[in-house]
């Protein structure tokens, strides 16, 4: 597996005199949304994957793959949720830094699970690379959020791209089709892991660009101020809804589930949004009616058919969730916007049922 070498930062760039900020790319849109608030008032980092794609088997354009091979830092989650990536990631520059999110120390981790065939919610695998980092310094200071202009167009094309081969690539896969051990990815969704990310953004970044590295730390600083913040405000939103069980297109979310005390009783697909065989439907359905489910949340990106079937004549309704934000402009508020919608998913919930 491709792994960072975090323990040299900048190692191949610390010695360059940056005249400018050092060209970044990211996977996907919340990682590239850290990533711009810790470059706000120096740069943009480039955005690999379209937010209206999936990043679970998402095809790479040529303009996407030039902007990879030209990047001087390259931010991702892991193979674990990008497995495609591995061989356009090797091809990367010997100058160019990787940088794994997931391998990041402080970043809290857990397990792939299977609610729908096992109700234990806590795993004992489960782990963190450290304790929650819950003391950081205060500022009162917060910088501006910068503004991104909607590639409306290049997200229609690619909309379109991956509605045309989204049902085939799933068609081709089964429930015994895929390894669904080890970590699940979707570890942004946890903002205690954002605000450690954040930091290593920061600190990589300065290494790479010496001369911009104060900005980098200011801006850090305060976007760890605003995640404390945001998790203030998310926990007061979601008073009530701790008591509620619901179903949700693919097991995404987890990291947002447990930081927030929230319990599902399974998902249509497993974490890798691969498609289920019939036998996954049918206890999928036994576990709508045995937990009385009211709620099941689909997700723009895929077609709503599978979350029809698994709630047939059992009353529940379907409302929306999107762990990546397809609706939201890709920027540096992108992150921030992200969790915030979550939580209204799961109020129009509670409002509904």
């Amino acid at each position: 597996m491709l792994r960072s070498a975090l323990c040299v930062i900048g190692a191949g760039l610390a010695g360059q005199v940056a005249a400018e900020a050092p060209i970044v790319a990211t996977d996907i849109a919340p990682v590239h949304s850290l990533v711009a608030r810790v470059m706000v008032g120096v740069g943009e980092p480039d955005l690999i994957i379209p937010p209206v794609a999936s990043p679970h088997n998402h095809a790479m354009r040529p303009s996407e793959a030039r902007a990879l091979q030209s990047a001087h830092v390259v931010f991702w989650v892991g193979e674990e949720l990008t497995p495609w990536m591995v061989k356009p990631l090797s091809a990367l520059s010997g100058d160019a830094q990787l940088v794994t999110l997931l391998d990041v120390d402080g970043t809290v981790l857990h397990d792939f699970r299977d609610v729908a065939e096992d109700d234990h919610h806590d795993h004992d695998d489960d782990h963190a690379k450290h304790d929650d980092h819950s003391e950081h310094a205060d500022h009162d200071d917060h910088s501006s959020h910068v503004d991104h202009d909607d590639h409306a167009e290049d997200k229609h094309d690619d909309h379109a791209d991956y509605e045309e081969h989204a049902e085939k690539d799933h068609a081709g896969h089964d429930d015994h089709g895929h390894d669904h051990d080890g970590i699940d990815p979707h570890a942004w969704l946890d903002p205690e892991n954002a605000r450690v990310w954040v930091q290593v953004i920061a600190e990589t970044l300065a290494a790479a660009d010496p001369d911009n590295a104060q900005q980098y730390r200011d801006n850090a600083q305060a976007a760890d101020v605003e995640l404390v913040e945001l998790q203030a405000e998310l926990i007061a939103d979601l008073n009530g809804m701790q008591a509620r069980r619901f179903i949700t297109f693919h097991d995404a979310y987890q990291y947002f589930e447990k930081r927030f005390g929230l319990e599902t009783s399974g998902s249509v697909s497993l974490g890798d949004a691969s498609a289920p065989g019939p036998a996954r439907l049918a206890a999928v359905q036994n576990k709508v009616t045995e937990d009385q489910i009211v709620c099941a949340f689909a997700e723009p990106q895929y077609d709503t058919r599978l979350v029809k079937t698994a709630i047939e004549r059992t009353g529940a309704t379907i409302y929306e969730l999107d762990p990546i934000g397809v609706a939201i402009n890709p920027g540096a508020d992108q992150y921030t916007r992200l969790l915030r919608a979550l939580v209204d998913g799961y109020q129009a919930c509670a409002q509904g049922s």
